[in-house]
């Protein structure tokens, strides 16, 4: 489960010209509140900047909040960064991979970061490596794979330790539609183990196929959240897409 309660993240940013700037401060995320359960999905929807990636750097421990309070799996963000990072899988659509090493290399070392024993590793490899159509490239150095290669090696990397919590960044941004697939349908496993799954999108069709609670985010702040049948019930546009630009809009 994650519990996110008044989280709010600042920045000091400089403001005007020549000798009279002025120290600014701006909420990137501004006193949000919301709850992800096991075994649903949980959407954080958004347009560019609206705090989308910020919030989920934060529950990730990668960045710490200036207020407000974050629990991950059971663990407080405030005094457990460390062990939230153990306890999660967090994939963005920017991940690195280091050029040198193949899929083998990579899952390899991430599987001894996380200190699983050898035999367990090597069963869990070999399930996401055909999971995902990772096989015909597992030798391949990273620097010589397609986007899409990539981004199925970083698939593996975040799974690799069977975390209780997931968290995607916008997945399949910019991936062939074989590809975005095979993150949706990993997306769905993990619902049905019955995992805590948060993600952000752009793509309305994901958000439709895969969405059980849904949270909007605009400018920083939370203007909807509830159940996303609830969301569906009250539209009053055409389709998701419209009802979303028309929610942002009037926000």
């Amino acid at each position: 489960m994650i519990e996110i309660k008044n989280l709010t993240k600042s920045f000091q940013l400089k403001s005007g010209k020549g000798f009279k700037k002025e120290t600014v401060t701006v909420n990137a995320v501004d006193d949000i509140s919301f709850t992800c359960r096991p075994g649903r999905i949980f959407s954080l929807l958004g347009p560019n900047g609206a705090g989308k990636t910020t919030t989920l750097r934060m529950i990730a421990g990668i960045i710490d909040p200036t207020s407000g309070t974050a629990t991950v799996d059971g663990v407080s963000l405030s005094n457990g960064a460390d062990e939230i990072k153990k306890r999660i899988g967090f994939l963005t659509g920017s991940t690195g991979l280091y050029e040198r090493l193949n899929p083998d290399e990579t899952i390899d070392f991430f599987g001894k970061i996380y200190k699983l024993p050898a035999a367990q590793l090597q069963e869990r490899k070999e399930y996401l490596f055909e999971k995902l159509g990772i096989n015909a490239f597992r030798k391949k150095r990273a620097g010589q794979m397609s986007t899409g290669m990539k981004q199925k090696v970083s698939i593996a990397r975040t799974l690799i330790h069977d975390p209780e919590v997931l968290i995607f960044d916008e997945p399949t941004s910019g991936l062939d539609v074989i590809t975005a697939d095979s993150i949706i349908d990993l997306i769905r496993e993990s619902k049905a183990n019955n995992k805590t799954v948060i993600f952000s999108s752009h793509i309305m069709s994901e958000v439709d196929l895969l969405c059980d609670d849904l949270a909007i985010i605009n400018k920083g702040a939370i203007i909807y959240n509830d159940s996303f049948d609830a969301f569906k019930n009250d539209m009053q546009a055409v389709n998701l897409t419209q009802e979303f630009i028309n929610r942002i809009n009037r926000s």
